[in-house]
């Protein structure tokens, strides 16, 4: 069966940051769609009851488009992890594999962000020094990318950020994962999982792989063609 890639970006982020890759898959044969999660088509929109299962429900439905003609490889960048691997445990029979970019799966009973007060609605973009500060490196975007970045970007619903993991189907165990690290080496997010860190844990529980891509933390804009290459490869397999 053929494969149709979904791509799902993190914090602040629309469908918007995924068009060079887009491109590049389509340049290189690929069927793919990229996907704005609830609350973040525009900043006017009312975010203060968007939660995790409401971003896990929208991957769903979005996967279930073509699934009657194809398997869907299920892209999450970044912050959109928590949501995606929340789909895999709603439906595991729907996705033939995820690709996590510089991120990973989150492990049941954990949050992105859970200390976030019940009043906080929304998360603006920090500036830059406060991202950097978080270790969300900037490495290889210049001016007009961060330019644009600030520009598009809109406030992050605090719901999805904040809501922990509630996984009950194990089979969502079986699907092949591939990691494509950027910020950090993959052999520091491997021994991050063998650690047992909350944030890289379910990895030992997954058939992984790991793909060094170096750069920094949205390589969508600072290497779109290699990750493209990355996404296009892990896809075939």
């Amino acid at each position: 069966m053929p494969v149709h890639i979904l791509l799902v970006p993190g914090f602040w982020l629309g469908a918007w940051a995924w068009d060079d890759v887009a491109a590049e898959l389509t340049r290189l044969g690929d069927d793919c769609t990229a996907l704005t999660l609830p609350g973040l088509d525009s900043p006017d929109t009312d975010r203060s009851s968007i939660s995790l299962a409401d971003h896990a429900r929208a991957i769903v439905a979005a996967a279930h488009t073509t699934a009657d003609e194809h398997a869907t490889v299920l892209v999450a960048h970044s912050g959109a992890c928590a949501a995606a691997y929340a789909a895999t445990d709603l439906d595991p029979g729907l996705f033939a594999r995820v690709v996590y970019v510089d991120s990973g799966p989150v492990a049941d009973g954990h949050a992105l962000l859970g200390d976030l007060p019940r009043s906080t609605t929304e998360i603006p973009l920090p500036d830059w020094a406060g991202l950097e500060a978080e270790g969300n490196s900037l490495e290889g975007l210049d001016d007009d990318a961060l330019a644009r970045f600030r520009r598009r970007a809109v406030p992050q619903p605090a719901g999805p950020a904040r809501d922990r993991m509630q996984l009950t189907d194990p089979a969502r165990l079986r699907i092949p994962t591939t990691v494509i690290s950027s910020s950090f080496p993959a052999e520091a997010v491997a021994q991050l999982a063998a650690s047992g860190h909350p944030m890289a844990a379910e990895l030992t529980k997954l058939p992984a792989d790991y793909v060094d891509l170096p750069t920094g933390h949205w390589p969508m804009w600072s290497r779109p063609v290699e990750l493209a290459a990355a996404i296009h490869s892990a896809a075939a397999r």
